[in-house]
């Protein structure tokens, strides 16, 4: 057995090997994209099981964040104890929130959730309980609502003028101050007493502290009368849990250790979770047995979620002092060249962000400016040994970077496919390499693939969308299409959509030309005169009335499992549509009608944030659907991170879109120039990382520096999706930038006239790499 785990170690790289060593205390492991973290995760989890002697009764709990990475890890992990003769046992894959809930479900009474009664919400801004809390805090806070009302900018007592104002803040500003602040504040295990203790630190004109605390106190009463929990409920109940001296015991005397996968993603309140799991309370004195995996510079979801990816790097610093951090720096993704631009990249922006925070606090000298830079000082290196592993930072594609400053959008997608013809000029070539397209914003990516469709009719290269049709988070307004004409067969629209659908699922193949879309009676029940020969329309007619009759046979709650099988849905959209179709039963207990199946699920889409069972492949692989050879992949920039592809082109690098423009709603802009939400954001963690690093707080920001503070990290976050995007690429990396370009992309016309576009600035990124790389030989 030390033979074998010997050999399993001396097959990790050099950084790799100190993760596959670990016996005991905390590690903090920073690793670069391509250096195969979660490799190393599942080599260094398979030797602790094998020398710890971990079973059934005693295991290894790792962690992480999404439902795919937990097959892969759990697949890895097995494979290494099958190479070492061991049963696959003695350890647990999990997502931080099925861990939670595993630990809260089992004792409800400590909890305080009792799950089979409780319905698990994720709100947004648009839900109906988020605007009734808002109506109940303006009643409550007459003199704090009539503050925002009356704003920066007097409206002399217009009628019309206060109506619009009362308006936006009761139907927009507090809705989205409510859900930003509550998911912070939740996410650190802040209660709303908390946050009414921040209110004596507050150095603002409305008291924003104030407003969010009252806000979050309502919305936790109305969680309650509703028996509705989110998931930050499931963590914070888990930690009831684990605050029973009995309970905490039976828990740490199971759980080994603690392995946590991406760990920039996490936020106070689930690292102390994985805490207090980690250690053993009868042996205090010892550390907890914890590592933690994950790239800060990978951390691209803190502005639009509660993850702070400052948390991991305070742990790093820690880990430092202690000689237990490893950096895991070789990594054998991409050639030589994208290695050199992603390494200039971090230098490049870090030197910017500090020259730029020192001329600042020249210029503002009371005010204590952050000093965090975008990009921890970690360097992409080249593999030095190859150890039993091909393809090793591979050869490039010609020159392996290839800069493009386009006169146009629409020059830029003629080169892009001009350039994907070259790639895939053979049959051997769509054989063994893929490729993809990666856009900031979704609008780009259809813009993208409606022009390369030509691909498909003159090459044979399939073109797809991942985060269009393929995504299976559709799915519920689908099953609301169809149900809405199930329920109203004659209306046209409703028989529009379903034609739609059977032609999109591939059930009916009949031009929308040969049908009358107004009078669908006529295709449905046809008289004499208004029967056609034509079988696709009998198909059509057959199909649809099949729908039709469920209403009558069937029980409203069989409704939509019943669709999904006849719809043909692949094995994750049935696991999604079997999700939704429970959580809309759950809602309706006791007044179950089509109607109300209707309006919940209408709900559901406008104000909650469904999240669909991931699409997984016959090899339970989601990775093979966007990896796919031969295929032209286009995602968002979000969605890339973690996979990688021969082939990247990023296109419309400029600077309206990275870093882009700080939003600042203009109707709201009677309060002042700046993002409400996001400065409640801001002020909030200013105060938070104060407690949690020293102990207490010192200061608050105002809300010109809790915007500013909002607008650098905004600005840090792009920078640090360009590097992921950079990142993913292993033999070319193409780029562009364009000169004239929509205005807001959200709003773009695609007609092919340029004289509709705007002028148009490179980054200034793309412009560094510029003038380094198109002058080289």
């Amino acid at each position: 057995m030390e033979q074998k785990l010997a050999k399993l170690i001396q097959q990790l790289r050099p950084g790799q090997d100190i993760l596959g060593n670990w016996q005991k205390g905390e590690m903090a492991v920073a690793a670069v994209p391509g250096a195969g973290k979660s490799h190393s995760l599942a080599v260094a989890a398979a030797v602790t099981i094998a020398r710890e002697k971990l079973n059934l009764r005693r295991q290894l709990i790792i962690v992480t964040y999404t439902r795919s990475a937990t097959a892969s890890i759990k697949q890895k992990v097995e494979k290494n104890l099958h190479y070492l003769g061991l049963p696959p046992v003695g350890f647990s894959v999990q997502t931080i929130h099925g861990l939670a809930l595993n630990i809260a479900s089992r004792y409800p009474e400590l909890s305080g959730l009792n799950l089979s009664h409780s319905n698990l919400v994720s709100l947004n801004a648009n839900h109906r309980l988020m605007k009734d809390a808002v109506n109940r805090w303006i009643r409550e806070n007459p003199s704090l609502y009539q503050m925002l009302v009356e704003g920066r900018q007097s409206f002399d007592g217009e009628e019309s003028e206060r109506l619009r104002r009362e308006g936006i803040i009761r139907q927009e500003l507090l809705p989205s101050l409510a859900s930003t602040v509550i998911g912070e504040a939740k996410c650190s295990g802040k209660s709303w007493q908390d946050l009414s203790n921040y209110i004596d630190y507050s150095r603002d004109e409305y008291q924003i502290m104030a407003i969010a605390s009252g806000l979050y106190q309502i919305y936790q009463q109305l969680m309650m009368e509703k028996n509705f929990i989110d998931y930050n409920d499931m963590i914070l109940g888990a930690l009831k849990v684990l605050q029973n001296q009995e309970a905490r015991k039976i828990w740490q005397q199971q759980t080994h250790a603690v392995f946590e996968d991406e760990a920039q993603d996490s936020s106070p309140l689930q690292v102390e979770l994985l805490e207090i799991l980690a250690r053993d309370d009868e042996h205090s004195h010892l550390e907890p047995n914890l590592v933690r995996v994950g790239d800060p510079n990978q951390a691209i979801n803190s502005t639009f979620t509660s993850a702070d990816p400052i948390y991991f790097n305070w742990f790093c610093d820690l880990c430092a002092t202690k000689n237990s951090l490893a950096t895991i720096a070789q990594a054998g993704r991409s050639t030589q060249v994208i290695i050199d631009v992603a390494n200039q990249t971090l230098d490049f922006i870090n030197n910017n962000a500090n020259h730029q925070t020192l001329k600042f606090q020249k210029n503002n000298p009371d005010y204590n400016h952050s000093l965090e830079l975008p990009f921890r000082e970690q360097y992409i290196k080249p593999v030095t040994q190859n150890i039993h592993q091909t393809n090793i930072n591979p050869l490039p594609f010609e020159r392996g970077l290839e800069l493009n400053l386009s006169d146009n959008i629409y020059d830029t997608v003629r080169a892009i496919g001009k350039k994907i013809e070259d790639i895939f000029v053979d049959q051997e070539s769509k054989q063994n390499t893929n490729l993809a397209i990666l856009v900031r914003e979704k609008s780009q990516g259809k813009f993208i693939q409606s022009h390369l469709q030509y691909l498909q009719e003159n090459y044979g290269i399939n073109v797809i969308t991942i985060d269009s049709n393929s995504n299976s988070s559709e799915l519920p307004q689908e099953i609301l299409k169809i149900l809405q004409f199930i329920d109203r067969p004659h209306s046209p629209e409703y028989f529009h959509n379903i034609i739609d659908i059977l032609h999109k699922r591939g059930i009916v193949n009949i031009s929308r030309e040969l049908i009358d879309i107004n009078y669908p009676e006529k295709i449905l029940y046809p008289t004499e005169l208004d029967k056609d020969d034509n079988d696709n329309l009998e198909q059509i007619r057959r199909t649809i009335l099949k729908l039709l009759n469920a209403k009558k046979e069937l029980v409203h709650y069989q409704l939509i499992p019943y669709l999904a099988m006849n719809l043909n849905y692949s094995k994750a959209e049935l696991a999604t549509t079997h999700k939704l179709s429970e959580k809309i039963d759950r809602e309706i207990v006791g007044r179950s009608s089509l109607k109300t199946i209707i309006s919940t699920l209408i709900t559901i889409i406008n104000s909650e944030n469904f999240e669909a069972v991931e699409i997984l492949d016959d090899n339970d692989n989601p990775e093979n659907i966007y990896t796919k050879c031969g295929q032209v992949t286009i995602m968002t920039m979000h969605k890339s991170k973690g996979l990688d592809w021969d082939y990247v082109f990023l296109p419309f690098v400029n600077d309206n879109i990275i870093p882009g423009n700080p939003y600042i709603p203009k109707k709201q802009s009677f309060l002042g120039e700046f993002n409400f939400s996001e400065v409640a954001k801001g002020q909030l963690r200013y105060l938070i990382h104060q407690e949690k690093l020293h102990g207490k707080i010192s200061k608050s920001l105002s809300i010109k520096e809790a915007w500013i503070e909002a607008q650098k990290l905004q600005e840090y976050e792009e920078y640090r999706l360009l590097y992921v995007a950079m990142t993913r690429a292993k033999r070319l990396l193409w780029m562009s930038a364009e000169k004239k370009a929509p205005f807001r992309w959200s709003f773009f016309q695609d007609n092919n006239d340029i004289n509709s576009l705007s002028n148009s600035s490179p980054c200034f990124v793309f412009n560094h790499l510029l003038k380094i790389y198109n002058n080289a030989p």
